[in-house]
């Protein structure tokens, strides 16, 4: 039986000395001035090395000292092969103290990760193989994060993608319903087949969103994200009623108990979960759940590092209700920095990995030469 015999946890920056937080207005959010993530590296008894990731775009310390102090502990000496019992020892931890979410859950996550990883590679198979099998060898995605300040410049911008083939984008708004409008409006112009989605980042109230999803209706809407405040189920599915444009919600969640009203209610048509936050265990359940209600997910995926991006592809590859995954062309540069072999950008879908556990190598070099400390 493999045993884990060490545990390390590298909080990273991927920017320069000067390291700042700041909102990006009209989104209330906090961003960090350059990329930042949580790695954490499992060692076995037998050399077996596996790699983790938590989505954690600010202050990747906290999650991981709660890796060091908390997790740790439990996982030493513990059979790696023996995944889920292992997950939900970890999360029942703190989940008596209400702490099933939050920076515990991104703790976990990425200790997840890290043991699907591992034990793939102890079983020389893919993750995907482990989880049951892929569903598909190539995991389709939407294109994300349409940047621009004018509405002329994101045109430019799509006019290029759909170029390339892409018909599926979208991007943050926010900044009033009617030039919400205007701006989808010109981008439903660049081509009759580009379905363009919408993400408010929760800055409207019910009536305001309720106005934008009825002109997205009107030009055929791919999906309204996040319309109103984040923990608003009853806000959510009042705009649900009210629209025909699906509803969607989730980089926040961490668990299928935080997306069970969700779905009771009939809060969202569309669940975004980030296997950042969740782990591929989790992720992968909630799948599950959702068929339930017939319910796609479109796991969310923004600044994370390679190893996130793969354990997403991974789990992706298993659900059978995937509607895509997202990506972002912006912000995938900085990917491929910690991993031997790049991820090749996937403007239409990412070819599933089939080297052993998540498929790819890290460098590790070069995640120390980003570590905090």
């Amino acid at each position: 039986m493999p045993t884990i015999t060490d545990v390390q946890v590298f909080p990273l920056v991927l920017a320069g000395p000067d390291r700042t937080y700041t909102t990006k207005p009209p989104w209330p959010s906090i961003y960090a001035s350059g990329r930042e993530t949580l790695l954490v590296k499992l060692t076995a008894d037998d050399g077996s090395v596996g790699w983790g990731e938590a989505l954690a775009p600010v202050a990747p310390e906290v999650p991981g000292k709660i890796i060091e102090l908390l997790l740790k502990p439990a996982l030493l000496g513990a059979d790696p092969t023996r995944v889920r019992p292992l997950v939900t020892a970890l999360r029942a931890l703190m989940r008596e103290r209400g702490h099933l979410g939050g920076h515990q859950g991104d703790a976990v996550a990425a200790i997840d990760v890290a043991l699907w990883d591992l034990a793939g590679r102890i079983a020389g198979v893919p993750v995907h193989q482990l989880l049951g099998g892929a569903q598909r060898d190539v995991v389709p995605t939407y294109v994300s994060g349409l940047p621009g300040k004018k509405d002329s410049e994101r045109v430019a911008i799509a006019r290029e993608w759909v170029d390339q083939g892409v018909r599926q984008v979208k991007l943050g708004l926010g900044h009033g319903v009617r030039a919400d409008l205007a701006t989808v409006e010109a981008l439903r112009n660049v081509h009759d087949d580009l379905l363009v989605a919408v993400d408010i980042h929760g800055v409207y109230d019910v009536a305001q969103a309720v106005r934008l999803g009825r002109g997205l209706d009107s030009m055929g809407g791919w999906f309204l994200e996040a319309p109103v405040g984040f923990e608003d189920v009853a806000g959510h599915a009042e705009v649900a009623r009210r629209i025909d444009t699906p509803v969607a919600i989730g980089e926040s969640l961490r668990h299928r108990q935080e997306f069970k009203p969700w779905l009771l209610e009939g809060a969202a048509s569309i669940l975004q979960p980030d296997a950042g936050r969740t782990g591929i265990t989790e992720l992968v359940d909630l799948a599950a759940v959702a068929e339930t209600w017939f319910t796609p997910l479109a796991p969310h995926h923004s600044a994370g590092l390679g190893i996130i991006m793969a354990a997403s592809i991974h789990a992706s590859a298993a659900v059978g209700n995937l509607l895509a995954y997202e990506f972002h062309p912006m912000l995938f540069g900085p990917v491929n920095e910690v991993l031997v072999t790049p991820l090749e950008p996937g403007m239409l879908g990412f070819a599933v990995p089939t080297g052993p556990g998540l498929g790819v190598e890290v460098n590790e070099d070069a995640v120390r030469a980003a570590c905090i400390r």
